[in-house]
């Protein structure tokens, strides 16, 4: 029930979904500007280049999870159901995965356009895509609910976000680069397990600390 009042909050809002994609879309366009012309650079650096357009597009999602809860002093009437508070943010959680996944599907398309990054693998970098966005989900939600009640929370929100995620977007980066610019050594599967351990530990230890933490 709560993932599907999260989803119907999602499709009610889905103007601002539009424009968080222009948002990532024109960084996107300003960091091919920043390198040049050259289509061998552009080509090196577009999967760094997705992954930043995607976390700080990220951000601006993120931060409105706990929004309309907040506004309508709704949250605590959710924490007095009878249900676990783990069950409110791992629909949350979900909710904010799957937004950050198509967000990401739909940024591949300007990256190749852009980049001239086209790659055979569009399965294999749509799979690495939904790891990130999942590893990049958990921690997000559960410092979006920390600061849902702060004045500046979506300044205090990367604050705290972007340097726990750091692993998530290094394996995210070099897979997405592997799977553009050729895979001879079989690497990919490698930094996808990885994706998948820090997804695991993310995922348990933010449903852990998300009752204390509201």
């Amino acid at each position: 029930a709560a993932l599907r009042k999260d989803f119907l909050l999602q499709w009610r809002t889905r103007a601002q979904a539009l424009a968080v994609y222009a948002f990532g879309a024109s960084a996107l366009l300003l960091f091919s500007f920043a390198v040049g012309p050259v289509t061998a650079t552009l080509r090196e650096h577009a999967a760094g280049f997705l992954w930043l357009g995607l976390l700080l597009s990220s951000t601006l999602t993120l931060s409105e999870s706990f929004h309309a809860e907040a506004e309508q002093h709704a949250l605590e009437g959710l924490l007095l159901l009878p249900a676990s508070p783990r069950a409110l943010y791992y629909a949350k959680a979900l909710a904010n995965a799957s937004a950050l996944s198509l967000l990401g599907a739909a940024l591949i398309p300007v990256m190749v356009v852009l980049y001239d990054a086209a790659t055979t693998r569009v399965p294999a970098l749509l799979g690495i895509v939904l790891l990130g966005s999942a590893g990049l989900s958990a921690p997000g939600t559960l410092y979006a609910a920390m600061t849902s009640q702060a004045r500046a929370r979506q300044t205090l929100l990367p604050l705290l976000l972007f340097p726990l995620v750091v692993p998530v977007l290094l394996a995210a980066v070099k897979a997405t680069s592997l799977l553009i610019h050729g895979d001879p050594m079989g690497q990919v599967r490698s930094w996808a397990l990885l994706l998948i351990c820090f997804n695991f530990i993310h995922w348990s230890l933010c449903g852990l600390l998300f009752e204390r933490v509201v």
